[in-house]
């Protein structure tokens, strides 16, 4: 069974993982459990007033992730006055949304670990991305800045996944990226009847994301969906901002754009209704964020 042809919409997109996860191609696939700390982080976040002090407990029960928050509040885009040098420090100079932020990355990387130098740098090109996309979502209204930045965060997660699961999938990634006559999902599928989009969407799924994050992951290669009056605007959105997301990396990394953006990128820009002059922008006002993300 071949994930080849997008769902309708985000109920079809949790019932075809579903239904592959139990008897189709995904089934095979290893997904990493979702980290204790993360589940815990969550679950206080979940209340409707977060329990700071949980916060802080959660953030110190891990050496390192304590060093990655107080090097984030040290930061030069945080850094004011004296140095932070404790937790506490550090959540009241991030602030909440910016401390979750952080820890999500920091378990996430953990959880999902990169040994192939065919993904170098995955893990900060999704955080670039994801910074990127929260950027953009705080400039359309109505979309959340969080659910930006985790769709940013998990966009490519199942690129690692298959990685470390699936056989052969290192070769494909080569081939895929020598290919000129079918796209790199095509190859994918090609080769091992499904892609990364839809084992994102998998993990998206297993580790209970939200349902609009997993939907916008199955569906990102599916860019069609940008010029289709009956696509759902929520997941159209992160789609758009997703690409115009990569485009401000690329142009920021000095390299070429890719295929997407080639094929799409116009069709991005009008279902956001932005203009050149607003990508310019955009480019500006991320260059920090980017040099330091």
């Amino acid at each position: 069974m071949t994930l080849a042809t997008a769902p309708a919409s985000t109920a079809d997109v949790l019932h075809e993982l579903d239904v592959a996860r139990q008897s189709g191609p995904l089934q095979h696939i290893v997904i990493p459990a979702c980290p204790h700390l993360l589940l815990r982080l969550r679950k206080v976040l979940a209340e409707p007033e977060p329990d700071l002090h949980e916060m802080v407990r959660i953030a110190s029960s891990d050496v390192a992730m304590s060093a990655t928050l107080i090097k984030a509040a040290n930061a030069p885009v945080f850094a004011a006055g004296l140095p932070a040098r404790t937790i506490g420090q550090a959540l009241n100079r991030l602030g909440m949304d910016h401390v979750t932020r952080v820890m999500t990355r920091f378990l996430t990387e953990r959880a999902i670990r990169i040994h192939s130098p065919l993904l170098h740098r995955f893990w900060e090109r999704s955080t670039k991305r994801a910074l990127a996309m929260s950027y953009l979502a705080e400039r359309f209204p109505g979309v959340s800045a969080d659910i930006a930045h985790t769709f940013g965060l998990f966009c490519h997660v199942g690129m690692p996944v298959m990685m470390q699961s699936v056989k052969g999938y290192s070769g494909t990634l080569v081939e895929a990226n020598a290919r000129i006559d079918r796209s790199p999902v095509a190859t994918e599928n090609a080769n091992h009847r499904t892609d990364h989009a839809v084992v994102g969407a998998l993990v998206a799924r297993v580790w209970r994301l939200s349902p609009m994050v997993t939907a916008a992951i199955r569906l990102h290669h599916d860019l069609e969906l940008l010029a289709e009056s009956g696509a759902e605007p929520d997941i159209n959105n992160l789609i758009a901002l997703g690409l115009v997301a990569e485009y401000l990396m690329r142009r920021h990394e000095g390299v070429d754009q890719d295929k997407d953006w080639e094929s799409h990128g116009a069709a991005a820009r009008d279902w956001l209704e932005a203009t050149e002059g607003d990508l310019l922008v955009w480019e500006d006002e991320l260059r920090e964020t980017l040099d330091h993300g």
